[in-house]
This record gives structure tokens, sequence and C-alpha cells, in this order.
């Protein structure tokens, strides 16, 4: 089986990395420095029980990833219309594409970029790695789960091939009847607690410890939550109840990749998750103040650093 991974950043190189060590034929698209360093002397993994370097054929030409089963996409959704060339050029091809981005909707995106909607199954990944030089990679959570379905809710030869091979490879992965409700489980998670910190600019600890950060918290994740019913998401009884539960227990210090990325001054996600709930409650007329900041304070910012680094490169 030839796995291709699209997005040579922390999850998808890492991903590369298990399949490669498990005996996989795999292609890891990369640039730059990352590229350079895998070519020289491998990856190099970091996890909380070992270390370990495998060697990977990676490549910047799209080219070289023609003729692969499977293309995992791995990178941040701000990049995704900029890759969409490559990705319609191997569904093309006959490549089954999977996205394990954040968001709801990225299959969605994918299919209005001109990828067949046949050609996509959907997934989600849960772990985290982070690139900590180039061709070096370090996996910090002692859990790492994947999670893939179809649109249908068929348990499809294609899907369970895929899982197989994932899990065998060490990411516990699951075939999953209603993918849809997967994803906004994970994103009822991962956008509040974004949001949230990010208004405040500290940890979940932070925000959790004072009563205006938890209902900041709280109301964030109604708001995600009454979109997602409006938007036709099949909620259990308990859903709102669990992740509320679970957000209350996230270590102190636990930092969202979205606070990361605006402490380090680089370009974040805010459209594919605040900016997604905003513009799902606008369709469906719900309210949505605390990702509507978010996206208000974000975006503003980003704008204002990039307006600044143009002045100084003049």
């Amino acid at each position: 089986m030839r796995i291709s991974l699209i997005g040579g950043g922390a999850i998808g190189s890492y991903v590369a990395g298990l399949l490669a060590r498990h005996g996989d034929d795999v292609r890891l698209l990369a640039r730059g420095a990352h590229l350079t360093a895998i070519r020289s002397a491998g990856l190099s993994i970091r996890t909380p029980s070992e270390s370990y370097t495998v060697r990977i054929d990676a490549t910047d030409d799209a080219n070289a990833l023609v003729g692969s089963e499977y293309a995992i996409l791995a990178v941040k959704g701000y990049h995704l219309s900029e890759i969409a060339p490559v990705i319609r050029l191997l569904a093309e091809r006959g490549t089954t594409v999977v996205p394990l981005l954040n968001g709801v909707d990225i299959a969605d995106r994918l299919v209005r970029s001109g990828v067949p909607r046949a050609g996509i199954i959907e997934g989600l990944i849960t772990v985290s790695v982070v690139r900590t030089a180039p061709g070096a990679v370090e996996c910090r959570s002692p859990f790492q789960r994947a999670v893939l379905g179809e649109q249908s809710g068929e348990l499809s030869q294609r899907a369970v091939a895929l899982g197989t091979a994932l899990d065998q490879a060490g990411l516990a992965t699951r075939v999953s009847p209603e993918i849809r409700l997967d994803l906004w489980r994970k994103f009822a998670f991962l956008a509040p607690m974004a949001a949230a910190c990010a208004l405040h600019r500290a940890p979940i600890g932070e925000v959790l410890s004072t009563t205006d950060g938890r209902q900041l918290l709280m109301q964030a994740l109604s708001e995600v939550i009454a979109v997602g019913r409006a938007s036709g998401v099949p909620w259990a009884a308990d859903d709102e109840s669990r992740t509320r539960a679970g957000l209350e227990s996230l270590p102190p210090a636990t930092k969202p990749s979205f606070l990361v990325d605006i402490e380090n001054g680089r370009p974040t996600e805010v459209e594919t998750l605040s900016g997604t709930v905003v513009r799902l409650g606008r369709e469906h007329g719900v309210d949505t103040p605390v990702h509507a900041r978010v996206v208000l304070t974000t975006t503003g910012a980003e704008r204002s650093a990039s307006l600044e680094g143009g002045a100084r490169n003049r």
C-alpha cells in the first residue's frame, strides 16, 4: 500500500514516520530545511516512551506522489487553497484523499476546489506533536487517535484498509459510521478552548480559574452546540455536558496551538475554528458573540502584523 502524506509539519511528519517505521510505502511532501534534513539524516521522532530515527522518501515534487492509493492531508486549514492543485492532481489519478485537518467543513472545501466528493474519506486526528527542529518531531501526548469515515456512513473497504494500516503502525484508528458527528464532537472541544484561551491570552488553567473565564469558555461551547444543532448535527443528549467535563479536566498548563500561533506571530486557524462558527451562525440565525469577538480581534491583529511586516520590508 502506497500512502502519501501532504504536509511536512509536525503531524504529517509524525504519521509518515509511524507508517515508514512499520514498513509501509510512504511518500512525504515537504519543503525547505525540513526536507533537506530528512533526506540527509532521516526523520528523528521522540515520544514519551522512546526516540528513534526513520528513513522516509521525502520530496517537494507533487508528481512523485502520483500512484499513491491514499493521500493524507495534514496541513493547516489556511494552506488548503494553496495545496488544492496537488490534491486535485492526485484525486484525478485515482488517489483517495483523506484530510486530517481541524474543522467540520474540510471535505466541502475540497469539493469546491475541484476534488470529487467520491474521492474523499473524512477523518480527524487527536495527538499533540511539535516539530522541534528541521528533521525532528516530538509527540508529547500519551494518546494518539484517529477516526476515519465515509460521508455515507458505509464501513467501506478503502476506509477499513487505511484504518488498519494506521492502527498497525501505532496510531489507534477506528472507522466510524458517523464521521460527521465525530468531527463536530472534536470541533466542540477544540473551538471553545481555542477561543477562550485566545481571548485570555492564557492556558486553560488560567481561563478556568476565574468565574469570568469559565463563563466565557462555556458560552463558547454553547454557541458551537447551538450552531451544530441548527446545522443538523445529531448531538447526543449528553454531548455538551461531556465536552464541558473534558475541558474542565485538561491539565492547567494546556495551550491550544491556536494560542501558540498567536503568541509567536504566526498565521492562525481562526477562519477554520471561530470563523466557521460565526459563518454557520449567520446562515442559521444563531448568535455567536464569543466567537465573533475572537474573529474580530484575531484577524485584526494578523492584519496589523502583516502590514507592519510589509512596511519593514520596503
